[in-house]
Order: C-alpha cells, then sequence, then structure tokens
C-alpha cells in the first residue's frame, strides 16, 4: 500500500520550460522579466497598489516590521497561535509581541480581544489568516484606525481567499505571502509582500534592494544608485520567479483542487462529526482550500489516531506549538489576553494530508481509515 504524505509538491504547468526560458534570457538574479510578470499578476488579480517578490513568507515579514518603524519596546498585537515567523519579524526589531487569543469557530485572532490588548507602545495589529480563512478585517481596521495602528496581514495561508469581495492580504496597509512548497501555490521558498499604502511604496523598493535606489537607477529615474537606508537582499532569483510564474498561471485551477478535496473529506467524515466523535473544520467560499483539519475531544484521542493512521501509511500532522509557551515566546513577548482557546484547540487540532495530486482514492482511504479509529 503507497504511503499518503502530508503533503507533496508538484508541477502543473510549464513550471520547467520557464526555467529553461529564464536561463536563456540570460538573467538569473533578482527583479527579471519573470519577476515583473508576477508582480503584474498579484497588482492585478489581488488589487494591491505594489507587489514586491521576496525570497520568502518571512522576508516579507521582516520588511513590513522596517516599514512599521518598529523601534525597541514597541508593542505588536498577534496571535500566539501562528508560525514564529509572525512574532520574529518584528521581536528583529526590538518588539514585544503581545499575544491575543483565537476564536473557537475559525482560529483566527479574536477581533473583541484587541482593544483590551492595546496600551501606548502599540503601534501595530497583525491578523493570521488561519487556513486561508479570513479574519474579521472589517473590525480589524476600525480598530486600527481609532487607535492609529497599523496592520500587517499574514496571509502566508491566505492567497486567492477573500474577505467581502476583497483578497486577503490588499485591505490591510501590508500584506504578506508564502509559496513555501506546503502552500497552495508554490516556488519551493518564496514570498512576496504587498504594499496597499501609498506612503510605503517607494521605500519598500529602498528596503528590498538592500537600501538601495537600485530599483529607480534601472527605471531610469536616478543617474546612479546609492545606500539610501537600511535593507537586505530580500530578492528571489529568476527561477524562483519563473517557476512562480507558471503556477500563478494555472492558480485558479489549483485552488479549486484544494477546495474540491476539502469538500470530500468534509462530506465523508460527516457522519463522524454528526455523532461527536470530530469538529470538522469551518470553511466557507471565501477560503482557498488551504489545509483541512479536525478537532478532536482530547490530546490522547489525537496522539492515538495519528499512530493508527501512519500504522496504514498516511501521515497527518499536528501545528503550531502556541508561541506564549514557548521558551522564546516567553522570553521576548508577554499575554494580552487569556489564552484558553489557543491552549485548549492547540492540543486537539490534526491536520490531513492535502496536495494538489490528491486523488479519490486517497481521501476515500483516510477518511475510511479515520472512521475505522472510531469503530474500534
Amino acid at each position: 500500500m503507497k504511503p499518503i504524505p502530508f503533503n507533496k509538491p508538484f508541477i502543473i504547468g510549464r513550471e520547467l520550460s520557464l526555467i529553461a526560458d529564464a536561463v536563456a534570457q540570460g538573467h538569473l538574479s533578482g527583479d527579471g522579466a519573470y519577476t515583473k510578470l508576477c508582480h503584474r499578476w498579484f497588482e492585478e488579480k489581488l488589487g494591491c497598489r505594489k507587489a514586491l517578490l521576496t525570497h520568502s513568507c518571512t522576508g516579507a515579514l521582516e520588511m513590513a516590521a522596517i516599514l512599521c518603524n518598529i523601534q525597541p519596546g514597541d508593542e505588536v498585537i498577534l496571535p500566539s497561535y501562528t508560525f514564529v515567523s509572525t512574532a520574529n519579524a518584528f521581536v528583529l526589531r526590538g518588539a514585544v509581541p503581545v499575544f491575543v487569543d483565537i476564536r473557537p469557530d475559525t482560529l483566527n485572532l479574536d477581533e473583541e480581544l484587541i482593544e483590551a490588548a492595546i496600551t501606548p507602545r502599540t503601534r501595530v495589529i497583525v491578523p493570521v489568516h488561519y487556513a486561508g480563512v479570513p479574519c474579521e478585517m472589517d473590525r480589524i481596521m476600525a480598530i486600527a484606525e481609532k487607535h492609529r495602528l497599523l496592520v500587517v496581514e499574514d496571509a502566508a495561508q491566505a492567497l486567492l481567499s477573500t474577505y467581502k469581495g476583497r483578497a486577503l492580504g490588499s485591505i490591510g496597509h501590508f500584506g504578506c505571502l508564502s509559496f513555501h512548497e506546503t502552500k497552495n501555490i508554490i516556488s519551493g521558498e518564496g514570498g512576496a509582500l504587498l504594499v496597499n499604502d501609498a506612503r510605503f511604496a517607494e521605500r519598500a523598493e529602498v528596503i528590498r534592494e538592500k537600501g538601495t535606489n537600485r530599483s529607480q537607477f534601472f527605471r531610469g529615474e536616478v543617474d546612479k544608485y546609492t545606500w539610501m537606508d537600511i535593507g537586505s537582499s530580500y530578492l528571489p532569483s529568476e527561477l524562483v520567479s519563473a517557476f512562480l510564474y507558471a503556477q500563478l498561471e494555472r492558480a485558479d485551477e489549483i485552488i479549486a483542487k484544494r477546495r474540491s478535496i476539502c469538500s470530500a473529506y468534509a462530506m465523508q467524515l460527516a457522519p463522524l462529526q454528526q455523532s461527536g466523535k470530530l469538529r470538522i473544520a469551518d470553511f466557507d467560499d471565501d477560503s482557498n482550500g488551504h489545509l483541512f483539519y479536525v478537532l478532536l475531544d482530547s490530546l490522547t484521542t489525537r496522539s492515538k489516531l495519528i499512530a493508527h493512521l501512519k500504522a496504514q501509511g498516511i501521515n497527518p500532522v499536528f501545528h503550531y506549538v502556541p508561541l506564549h509557551s514557548s521558551p522564546a515566546g516567553r522570553q521576548y513577548g508577554r499575554e494580552g489576553s487569556r489564552m484558553l482557546v489557543t491552549d485548549d484547540l492547540s492540543e486537539r487540532l490534526l491536520r490531513l494530508p492535502l496536495f494538489y495530486e490528491m486523488n479519490a482514492e486517497d481521501i476515500a482511504r483516510i477518511t475510511a481509515a479515520i472512521r475505522e479509529f472510531f469503530i474500534d
């Protein structure tokens, strides 16, 4: 019986031929023809003011932290149930991450707890669109405007998810995307910073180009380029951009396939939810089918189910260890609310395999194994 991995990188179209074309064009460093094509795709498809490819979503978050002018001692509100880069990008600038609990339905930042966590040192709110499901952005943006805060959307999992018709990542002052091999649209490693506020567009280019005005030089806007600001090398190579562009050409097809996998999982596991054995993740037409998870009744049940599935060659995984309970989280951050939901759900959540090349037989085998576990 063939193993079913949790994730499997894939090629869907012209990835290899576009990489070969990039080589033939003789430009493999950053900001070549394929990078520009990707930028245009994001700006037109998502409606952001400026898109800038980065070597990772971590890099995009770090750029956003610099653009937010974070100073030592500033505070940033974010969920604890997220990847370490969400906090690390701001800690690197000297900020204190203030962890706020998540909602039990979406596992997103609980917007009703944000204001109580705001202090005179608060500068930024970082909503994370978990599983590609949108946070309540109207409420979050209203809080930010009231308190004169910036909003950085961590949309690493949310490309082509929407909130009230608007693309996630295009609503806050900044949005950060990921094209890591575990995401829907991939380039191995890769990310993008979406700049939605015109005040930051020019400086974003400078920071991304090692703190120089090199981009302006290549557009003919200055006669030479020089060191203007702090920055680093956040550009991906043209090989990465070419691979990514081939995936973007088929993005709608990829998202539709992932949504169909989630729907099949939900339909086949519905009887177990109806009998109270597990809870299926809440998904709607706004989300991009990034991942499918179930919530079990305890950590013990989760551990036993993982062992049961692995014995049959199926590889499910749990997700984050909450940042507020991690050694670095305790050292650099603090809790801005009680973390009851985060502590509870993080121990009971289990992600099921989900990748583009999954077929109906794979899904049926996984759900049958889960049903078998609960029958036994």
